[in-house]
């Protein structure tokens, strides 16, 4: 009976000890999980560490050094280096002051009827704030709608109605820019929709601005046959 007791206590020790081994062999494994994910980790942090530092943040000195001679040079009536400073950093970096520079950049395109070269600088500037993104926008489609692309002006006038947000100003100005393209494209009824808009929510802005919404309702409406 003795034997068979030692042999039973034995057999759990060793069960015991089997598991306590199993275990630590676990918690050995997961050690080195834990090690190896945390190499990863921390070489992932010093790779972001040095984009920030040693990359990102260089180049957005680099951009806003640059920028800063192309405003000079503009301030001084030298447009055509003006542009010239502005493309090559709108060209050769991708952040806030190439899109600041790309925006720029295309305004004196613009100015100097070049519209498909100064809508490509303006398909890169991602808009932002409720000043200069609609202007930005409107812009685009005054583009396009030098380079007869009335569907693209329309979509571009849309989008600066929208990021207008209502501002007393802008808001009506864009509407009645989409308005000029709908009477070019012959749709009469969503250009006198448009002109009625202006009147109802923008009435400020038609007697600031001397704008006889009237006539232009009644023109549309015949034409389209109301």
């Amino acid at each position: 009976m003795a034997k068979k007791q030692n042999q039973s206590a034995r057999t759990t020790l060793e069960e015991v000890n089997q598991s306590l081994s199993t275990a630590a062999q676990r918690m050995e494994d997961n050690k080195k999980y834990i090690y190896w994910a945390t190499g990863i980790i921390a070489v992932l942090v010093l790779l972001a560490v040095g984009y920030i530092y040693g990359i990102r943040n260089p180049n957005i000195q680099k951009a806003t050094d640059q920028i800063g001679r192309a405003d000079l040079e503009q301030l001084q009536g030298n447009t055509d280096e003006a542009l010239k400073g502005y493309q090559k950093v709108a060209d050769a970096f991708s952040n806030k002051p190439a899109e600041r520079a790309a925006l720029n950049a295309a305004i004196l395109l613009y100015q100097k009827g070049q519209y498909k070269e100064a809508a490509q600088y303006l398909e890169k500037y991602d808009p932002e704030g409720n000043i200069v993104a609609p202007a930005a926008m409107s812009l685009l489609g005054d583009c396009y709608v030098n380079l007869k692309q009335l569907d693209k002006a329309l979509a571009a006038f849309d989008k600066a109605i929208g990021l207008a947000n209502g501002n007393e100003l802008y808001a009506p100005m864009f509407m009645l820019k989409k308005a000029t393209v709908l009477h070019s494209q012959k749709k009469y009824a969503e250009e006198a929709a448009i002109y009625q808009d202006v009147k109802d929510n923008y009435p400020a802005y038609t007697q600031n601005y001397r704008v006889n919404i009237d006539k232009y309702i009644e023109r549309a409406n015949a034409l389209a046959g109301k």
